[in-house]
């Protein structure tokens, strides 16, 4: 039977929308907002990592030029913290003590770019030479600043009342039964390594408008941010508002990535300044505040072990890690090892697993949830723990694998942390990734990068994610005067597409063209409630919803078109924008159909797909490289991916999900580096020393997917945002160690592996 994919339906490589505002130059950001009467706000920052202080004097700056307001600790009293609520259960039952986030700080600074006061003035540069002139007198104190050192004996406590650096432990496994199954092994495999602290680094740095309605009592906040309703939340929290005492519109937003879903402390700030002028307030951050204040990703050291049966069997894995949480608890920054954990055995059928996992604290930037958001760390801990195995049995890194999958016979298959897997074909996409990126013929390529005196290496990594978590994002449509079609629904784009990907559920329901569906989000007075844009859960959640909506909105429109008609209602087609009697030239268009309608909610259509558990896309990724020995430099010189997504909504949306993943992965393998000096000053604070992956960097990625539906989906998708990232960082990774153990020897390099770091461990490793 051949399958005809819709014109605009799900399957369809539908072209995004967005494009043409956004390559014109007429995308609109918060920065591009300016409300009459606009201030401007600046945030002084503290200029050391840990400091007693006090404000000897604000007179100056409250005297300056244009300066119309200067705001300090003692000024927000009022408001709450920034608190953090997924603080998981530890070993006793107990939830460990949070360390929040002040607005301002009062006495005390933890990090180099802590708050500690805000100016506001006609102008941010005016507002800045200002702030400059605020006296601040710091009584500055040894830092804690590296996550290996933070438990020793000796290192600066961060929080001194709390007796150690120590933020929380958790435990998630069998100990006795791993112990047994260590015992009993042949072989006992052990690693440790860096998983390397990243910034996130989008293309819009944040900014925040504040504005006090006084007709309505009642604030408005415009951000870019992955999803309005939890701005509303936690914001109206702070305030002990309503949440009705709240609007949050969000624009267009340049990329998000997990760290604009977080609430910051100048949005309160520029709420709290409008308040008081009965002005507009605008901060706008620039990239230096990016890279000290907006909330980083993965830092953590992991040791892990794997026991294995005479055949290279796995029996048992113990994982110990250390997740550094900087200086604050941020908003996820706790679940986010706690859910990165709860994946560690992987695509593999592992009988026992022990892992532990203590939370530090030091006087560094907070870190919470990047992309993947603990998937990216889990997947790279596994993938490098399977390789060292088959080094150490001298088996190839394929047949480990393979002798090791969970066999698609044993689904659903229940993790030995809880996950509940319900589909997957393993050793299929594996097989089909060998094939593709010419495995076999991978000697025959090494011999000739030998004849041009270089080395050159091959590595893979099979992994699983879990995303689109259990919950609902219910959607509402709604046929317009013009014939149009609009949806709300409340999550929110960051660039992803979702203006296309949701018009084409819309499309496939009503038969209409997809210019004719307009999509609107991003804004809490059109929404009651959402739940943003996070855990690859739009399209698994929100799209099932639309697609209902469409559905119910389909068959309205219908009924009152069979009504207009003088006909049944299952005789009635729509296309292009009119319903029809089936078989005849007798229609109405969607625009008389609306005038039609004696009740408003007729036009209405609602849809609500509740998920009960995650997805589990998984995927296998090749990398190939090939490495200058003079000079460290690795050149990607083939790339291949096949996943396994479930169902394909647009196939262009998402090799471009996929493709942005796998860049950022390899960032973090080869150039991303966030380094902290022992004085707690950030070293890495601009594109000047902090490396960002750039285009010229990678190859042609040969994309495909090798899709099983997944069972736990309506309409068997499985989430997708995230997977490049987790399956590219142990694949380049796996790649460039197999380069250097092939030529000399070299088992293991930290990440990112730079050039200087490659030169430097084949000139320690040539003598031998």
């Amino acid at each position: 039977m051949t399958v005809v994919t819709p014109k605009f339906g799900m399957g369809a490589s539908v072209l995004r929308r967005e494009d043409q505002a956004f390559i014109k130059g007429e995308g609109r950001y918060t920065d591009d907002i300016s409300p009459a009467g606009l201030l401007h706000g600046y945030v002084l920052r503290a200029p050391v990592a840990k400091a007693s202080f006090t404000i000897a004097s604000t007179e100056a700056a409250r005297a300056a030029s244009g300066v119309h307001l200067v705001l300090t600790g003692a000024d927000l009293t009022h408001l709450g913290k920034l608190k953090s609520g997924v603080m998981q259960r530890q070993p006793d039952g107990t939830r460990a003590p949070t360390r929040d986030i002040p607005i301002l700080c009062s006495d005390r600074v933890n990090y180099v770019g802590d708050a500690v006061a805000f100016v506001v003035a006609d102008s941010r540069a005016l507002a800045q030479d200002a702030a400059e002139m605020i006296e601040v007198d710091y009584d500055s104190e040894d830092a804690a600043s590296g996550t290996a050192t933070a438990l020793d004996e000796g290192t600066p406590l961060v929080w001194p009342e709390l007796g150690s650096n120590r933020a929380f432990t958790y435990h998630i496994g069998d100990k006795a039964r791993t112990a047994a199954a260590f015992a009993k092994a042949a072989q006992i495999t052990r690693i440790e390594f860096v998983n390397n602290r990243l910034v996130c680094n989008y293309m819009e740095p944040r900014s925040a408008i504040g504005e006090w309605n006084v007709d309505e009592n009642r604030f408005v906040l415009t951000t870019g941010s992955q999803g309005v309703h939890s701005m509303q939340y936690i914001i109206a929290d702070l305030f002990k508002i309503k949440k009705s005492e709240l609007r949050v519109m969000t624009p267009d937003v340049g990329g998000g990535f997990g760290p604009k879903s977080f609430v910051y402390r100048e949005y309160p700030l520029v709420l709290e300044a409008a308040r008081r002028l009965g002005r507009p307030v605008k901060w706008a951050g620039d990239r230096t505040e990016h890279f000290l204040t907006d909330a980083q990703g993965r830092d953590n050291i992991v040791k892990a072990e794997m026991a294995l049966d005479k055949d290279g069997r796995f029996l048992g894995m113990k994982v110990d890690l250390l997740a550094n949480m900087g200086a604050y608890v941020s908003q996820y920054g706790p679940f986010i090892p706690y859910v990165g954990v709860t994946m560690s055995t992987g695509v593999y059928d592992i009988g026992a697993l022990d892992v532990s996992v203590t939370g530090l604290y030091t006087n560094t930037c907070p870190v919470d949830a990047y992309r993947g958001a603990g998937r990216p760390e889990a997947a790279f801990l596994l993938e490098k723990l399977v390789d060292a195995c088959a080094h150490d049995l001298g088996l190839p890194v394929e047949e480990i694998r393979r002798r090791n999958f969970i066999k698609p016979e044993q689904f659903p298959y229940r993790t030995q942390t809880g996950r509940l897997y319900d589909t997957g074909e393993f050793e299929g996409h594996m097989n089909r990734a060998i094939e593709q990126a010419e495995w076999k013929a991978f000697p025959k390529r090494l011999e000739q990068s030998k004849a041009g005196g270089k080395i050159r290496g091959i590595g893979m990594a099979t992994y699983i994610e879990a995303c689109a978590f259990p919950g609902s994002e219910p959607a509402f449509v709604e046929l317009n005067g013009d014939g149009t079609v609009t949806l709300k629904i409340g999550t929110q784009t960051n660039g992803q597409g979702h203006a296309t990907a949701y018009a084409q559920f819309l499309s496939e329901k009503l038969n209409l063209d997809i210019d004719k569906i307009h999509v609107r989000q991003g804004d809490t007075d059109e929404l009651k409630d959402g739940g943003g844009t996070g855990g690859s859960r739009s399209i698994p959640l929100g799209g099932v919803s639309a697609s209902r909506a469409g559905e119910d909105l389909a068959n309205k429109i219908k009924r009152i078109a069979a009504d207009e008609l003088e006909a049944s209602a299952g005789d009635i087609e729509l296309s292009d924008g009119v319903a029809r009697i089936v078989g005849t030239d007798r229609t109405i268009d969607f625009a008389s159909i609306a005038k039609a309608a004696r009740n408003p909610d007729d036009l209405k259509g609602f849809g609500e797909f509740v998920q009960d558990e995650c997805t589990y896309p998984n995927g296998t990724h090749i990398c190939e490289v090939e490495i200058d020995p003079d000079t460290g430099t690795t050149d990607i010189v083939r790339y291949t991916i096949v996943d396994d997504f479930g169902v394909t909504v647009n196939p262009i949306l998402l090799a471009g999900q996929v493709h942005g993943g796998v860049v950022q992965g390899i960032g973090q393998a080869l150039t991303e580096d966030t380094v902290y000096g022992e004085d707690g000053q950030l070293l890495t604070a601009s594109f000047m020393d902090y490396a960002m992956p750039r285009a010229d960097n990678f190859p042609f990625f040969h994309f495909e997917t090798r899709n099983v539906p997944s069972t736990t989906n309506a309409l068997g998708i499985k989430g997708a945002g995230e997977a490049g990232t987790i399956g590219a960082t142990p694949a380049a990774l796996n790649a460039v160690t197999d380069a250097l153990w092939r030529a000399y020897g070299i088992r293991h390099i930290e990440m990112p592996a730079t050039p200087a770091r490659i030169w430097a461990a084949i000139q320690e490793a040539s003598p031998a």
